[in-house]
This record gives C-alpha cells, sequence and structure tokens, in this order.
C-alpha cells in the first residue's frame, strides 16, 4: 500500500514538473513574440530577440527533461516525450532559420510552436 502511495505522489510530481515546464515554455515563446515586435520597433529588440531565442531553447530541453522525468518514475506514457522531442526538434529548425534570415517560414514556424505549446498546455 505505501509503494503504491509513493509512486502516486512521484506520478503527481512528475506531472505538476510537466506542466510547469510547458507553462514556462509557452510563456518564453509568447515574449519571443513580443521580442519580434520590438525587433521592428526599438533598437535593443534584435539583442532581446537573441537573447529570448537562447531562453526559449532552453525551456524546451527543460520540457524534454520533465517529459522524461514524468514518463520514467510513473510509469506513464512516452507520449509525452515524443511530443517534447518533436518541440525541440522544431526550436532548433526555429534558431537555425532565424539565424539564416529566412522570416517567411521562420514567422509562420513560430506561430505554429506557440499554438502547439499552449495546446499542449491545456492537455496537461
Amino acid at each position: 500500500m505505501a509503494t503504491q502511495v509513493t509512486t502516486t505522489v512521484n506520478a503527481r510530481r512528475g506531472f505538476s514538473f510537466l506542466r510547469i515546464a510547458i507553462a514556462l515554455q509557452t510563456l518564453t515563446i509568447f515574449l519571443q513574440a513580443v521580442s519580434a515586435g520590438l525587433l521592428l520597433t526599438a533598437s535593443y529588440g534584435d539583442t532581446l530577440h537573441s537573447a529570448g531565442a537562447r531562453v526559449m531553447y532552453g525551456a524546451a530541453m527543460l520540457y524534454v527533461l520533465a517529459a522524461v522525468l514524468a514518463w520514467k518514475p510513473g510509469g506513464g506514457s512516452p507520449r509525452p516525450v515524443r511530443h517534447a522531442s518533436g518541440f525541440l526538434v522544431l526550436a532548433s529548425v526555429q534558431v537555425v532559420l532565424g539565424i539564416a534570415h529566412v522570416p517567411s517560414v521562420h514567422l509562420p514556424l513560430g506561430v505554429l510552436m506557440f499554438g502547439l505549446s499552449v495546446l499542449a498546455l491545456a492537455r496537461r
């Protein structure tokens, strides 16, 4: 009985950490949209958008870590790990497109990533 209760508590912690990681990722993507607007209007927008990209990428890596931690100890479905890994791939593509200055793909991909992140947050 005690083992089952401990496992349930650990699974809840893993899922709450996963939810926090997804929320952080969603927030960083939203802030990237704000800094993209500043990129067009303010002199410091480029610096802010560049720093935000690093933070967003770190949040995507945190999402992968949280998904793995929620999956392994709790024995849950590996689906969140696949979603988080796919999102990290999208974030990598987004960074490469941003560095290459391809706004025709960079911007729609950012909108897609925000939508997917909100969807992932709503599902948790």
